[in-house]
């Protein structure tokens, strides 16, 4: 059973910085991709940000591009999220998730993934 639990979240001003971390436990198979996900009050899970098993491969939602980046440690089980240049609409529960795929597009849907966090908030006041 392979867990995963997310941690960084927390309250941040406009323009500003933040890092969350994934870490990963249990059995996992290699290769896997793994992504960034969130989700606003009534709105649904958006894809964020996905690499592949050794961070080689990496994709971003426009939305992020260019302020996010996605990394991975699997030395230390971990995956990260540096956000920089916060706005108000970057405010949701960030979710990661481990795939069973080894990369490709369709990683930017939920579907794709097997294992899932409980979420961390981020919230980015003005």
């Amino acid at each position: 059973q392979v867990h995963l639990v997310e941690s960084g979240g927390g309250l941040v001003q406009v323009g500003g910085s933040l890092t969350l971390t994934c870490t990963i436990s249990g059995r996992t198979d290699v290769p896997y991709a793994m992504g960034w996900f969130r989700q606003a009050p009534g709105q649904e899970r958006e894809f964020v940000a996905a690499l592949n098993w050794n961070g080689a491969a990496t994709d971003y939602a426009y939305s992020v591009k260019g302020r996010f980046t996605i990394s991975r440690d699997n030395a230390k089980n971990t995956m990260s999220l540096q956000m920089n240049s916060l706005k108000p609409e970057d405010t949701a529960v960030y979710f990661c998730g481990l795939s069973h795929t080894a990369w490709g597009s369709s990683l930017r849907s939920t579907y794709e993934y097997a294992y899932w966090g409980q979420g961390t908030q981020v919230t980015v006041s003005s």
